[in-house]
């Protein structure tokens, strides 16, 4: 198939009601094994990398490997610059052949995020990308060192933001939240609702890695198009190259290699036929 704009898997999924799994990667093994899964299961993913993860995940390294990577595979990705900081790392992104990106404005006054988003777009358009933004604060952060609470996006401010800024996708805060919950997240599906009803866009789940497979799939039926999954892909490539390590005999970093990309593979799959499920 092909590397493709996310606004692809985004019209695919909303002509069919359903959903497609945003994986994101920190090296090459996470690359191959969510080509993998996508590749087995038959399904469009996007590989996506969130700026923060960038200091042990170098974007002039992992960038060439994910365009690259989805323009080889066998089923259609997109590659998206995640929870960009900067227009400086936007632009970066969209340089290397990224097909989507994100300017992350959501913890700014609402007019801020809404002249920071429109910079974001201008610079996508210019290079036929795909955009998304967020609005309302979903909590924790993707590398898991804050957390400023979450704000539930209202959906009066949702229709406002999606005109004026003229995005493809609209990330929302509906009590989910990254990195690890400890405890079941209560997501607030009455608002999901009351956005869908207001704004006639792809809607985008942040904070996957935790929440039920049942409320995955509510919330699909409900309008999200596009579900992100970070920590729990690292955490089970972890598992798995603790397991290697501990197994007994020698180890070599072949095998530990393919251990990490087996890992990575599994969360994957599996998150890929919950969402095909829905």
């Amino acid at each position: 198939m092909a590397l493709v704009t996310m606004k692809k898997l985004l019209d695919d999924a909303m002509a069919r009601g359903g959903a497609f799994g945003a994986f994101s990667v920190g090296n090459m093994e996470m690359i191959k094994g969510a080509v993998k899964a996508a590749e087995e299961t038959g399904t469009d993913i996007v590989l996506q990398i969130a700026e923060v993860r960038m200091d042990y995940s170098p974007l002039h390294l992992m960038g060439p490997m994910m365009v690259q990577a989805a323009k080889e595979a066998d089923v259609n990705i997109a590659v998206h610059l995640d929870h960009g900081q900067t227009m400086e790392t936007v632009e970066k992104a969209l340089a290397l052949g990224f097909t989507s990106i994100m300017l992350d404005g959501s913890r700014l006054p609402f007019e801020e995020n809404i002249a920071l988003t429109k910079k974001a777009v201008a610079a996508a358009r210019a290079h036929g990308a795909t955009v998304e933004a967020e609005l309302g604060l979903v909590g924790g952060s993707e590398d898991g060192k804050s957390d400023m609470g979450i704000r539930c996006t209202d959906p009066d401010d949702a229709l406002t933001f999606v005109k004026a800024t003229g995005i493809d996708a609209l990330a929302v805060a509906i009590g989910n939240a990254h990195g690890d919950y400890p405890v079941a997240p209560h997501l607030a599906m009455d608002v999901l609702s009351q956005i869908r009803e207001k704004v006639e866009m792809p809607l985008v789940l942040h904070g996957g890695s935790g929440i039920s497979d049942a409320d995955f799939q509510e919330a699909i039926r409900r309008g999200i198009r596009k579900v992100n999954i970070a920590t729990a892909s690292f955490k089970q490539l972890t598992a798995r190259a603790e397991g290697y390590l501990r197994s007994d005999g020698s180890h070599n970093f072949f095998d530990l290699s393919e251990a990490m990309m087996q890992g990575t593979y599994e969360n994957v799959k599996r998150h890929i036929k919950v969402f095909n499920a829905a």
